[in-house]
């Protein structure tokens, strides 16, 4: 197989990961939720309108791609106050609680 199929492979391979991702069910969204607000709402604000950690409302995160919000939630930012989450969170969740603030969290 030559390097190009091995790419052409693993690019599908990602793309069929990327596509195949199950929302957390309904008992573990409000725990994210909950978490969200409490733990994230601790640095950010009650509102995600910023504090100790910057503002993460929709309009502050338009622009920003998704991929590297999902990288910041995950491995934090080094040097900063904001902690790496993937220790404590699965990938799944992760990507529900960008795509939470993407749309709008908290809604008004």
């Amino acid at each position: 197989m030559t390097i190009h199929r091995h790419a052409v492979v693993l690019a599908a391979l990602l793309l069929f990961c990327a596509t195949s991702v199950a929302a957390p069910d309904a008992t573990r969204q409000a725990q994210l939720e909950h978490l969200l607000a409490q733990d994230c709402g601790a640095c950010h604000g009650l509102h995600m309108t910023g504090g100790l950690g910057p503002e993460l409302t929709r309009a502050a995160l338009a622009g920003k791609s998704r991929d590297s919000l999902i990288a910041t939630v995950t491995f934090g930012r080094p040097g900063t106050a904001m902690p790496p989450w993937a220790p404590l969170l699965a990938p799944d969740d992760i990507r529900w609680l960008v795509d939470l603030l993407l749309k709008g969290y908290p809604a008004s």
